[in-house]
């Protein structure tokens, strides 16, 4: 029997609330967080800064020389704030935030060298660290021998509202409706890629979060983890 690694997998679709509650549970439990989103899209920015076209002939070859390349760092943020990501030295949290940058993480992350690559990172801060990650496929690829796995989820109109809020709140104009349809076709997407589709583990707890509040949600995630 494998043994389990003390880390907490929290799995989800975009806008379920992954990155605020991975955050919470980290801090009560004084856990690292991994924000392992942060990291595709960070490869999505420089995929677009250097031009790269993914359906290209050469594609492969080019973006293999760009992750041997990669210089990102991530360094946690403030209380309540997003994780701070560097990139070439140059802090582009906010630049990886965007809408258009998840619509291209989705695209990036479904390439096999991008995959393998920040697969062995992630699973590099784990082997060191007592972790909360969250993303897609945690507690399925990355960590499957994780002790706690959660999914959380929430209905793609919940999570547009949501998206739609935490945009406005940063002062950038949002289109619910336009919202919506990103999120629905990035679900679609991330759910029917051959390549670590999204899906909860057979092992893992599901929590749809549509009527909950996040401190409801970090409740009940602690109470799971403590009741071991």
């Amino acid at each position: 029997m494998v043994e389990k690694k003390n880390i907490i997998t929290i799995d989800g679709p975009s806008g379920a609330g992954k990155s605020t509650i991975s955050k919470l549970l980290a801090a009560k439990l004084h856990y690292t967080y991994l924000d392992t989103g942060a990291m595709y899209r960070v490869v999505a920015l420089q995929v677009e800064r250097r031009g790269l076209d993914l359906e290209a002939e050469n594609a492969g070859k080019k973006l293999e020389q760009l992750l041997e390349t990669l210089d990102m760092t991530m360094a946690p943020g403030e209380e309540g704030q997003e994780t701070r990501v560097f990139l070439e030295g140059q802090d582009v949290s906010d630049a990886i935030r965007t809408p258009e940058m998840a619509m291209l993480a989705s695209r990036v992350s479904a390439e096999p060298q991008v995959r393998k690559k920040l697969t062995e990172m992630q699973r590099a801060i784990g082997n060191r660290d007592t972790i909360v990650a969250e993303g897609r496929d945690m507690g399925t690829i990355v960590f499957p021998d994780a002790k706690y796995k959660f999914f959380l989820d929430a209905t793609p109109e919940e999570r547009a509202l949501r998206r739609q809020k935490q945009l406005r709140e940063k002062g950038l104009k949002v289109d619910y409706e336009e919202l919506l349809v990103q999120i629905r076709k990035r679900d679609l997407d991330d759910s029917s890629r051959a390549l670590a589709p999204l899906r909860p583990a057979a092992d893992a707890i599901v929590i749809d979060s549509s009527e909950m509040s996040i401190n409801e949600v970090v409740s009940f995630m602690l109470a799971a983890v403590n009741k071991e």
